[in-house]
């Protein structure tokens, strides 16, 4: 189990690993050890999730997830395969997490009479500002 949060975990069969050849430090290591990790997660078969986290997750993942609505996370900061393995399942475990809050709703509001008074004397004096500048330059300055 790959636990989110104190009430939900995801079950190990929802996740597919694979270990491919890494770029980067490692010596003569790297050409002989798989160590990046390529975790596979199917959003859209997951029983763990519900409809709404899912479609934030997807939107969240966006390059990483496929049309089929697989989202794909891979993992080569580290030398070895288990630090990998652990990088990969924490990057998922918090898309998730972020994916799990809720957006604010947002409240329309109107603005106060003393602030669209303050913003028309802005106004005012922003084009009284102008206007002085027009008759400055009629005078030959």
């Amino acid at each position: 189990m790959l636990p989110i949060t104190s009430s939900l975990a995801i079950d190990e069969d929802e996740i597919q690993e694979s270990f491919v050849r890494a770029s980067g430090p490692g010596g003569q290591n790297v050409n002989k050890v798989a160590t990046a990790v390529q975790l596979r997660f199917d959003v859209r078969n997951s029983p763990s999730l519900t409809d709404d986290v899912k479609a934030r997750l997807l939107r969240l993942a966006g390059k990483r997830a496929s049309a089929e609505g697989v989202i794909t996370i891979e993992a080569r900061r580290f030398r070895t395969q288990e630090q990998n393995r652990l990088d990969a399942r924490e990057r998922l475990a918090e898309l998730i997490r972020r994916a799990m809050e809720a957006p604010k709703t947002r409240r329309a509001t109107k603005p106060s009479r003393a602030a669209k008074e303050r913003r028309l004397e802005m106004k005012r004096k922003r084009g009284e500002v102008k206007r002085l500048r027009g008759a400055d330059r009629e005078l030959g300055g």
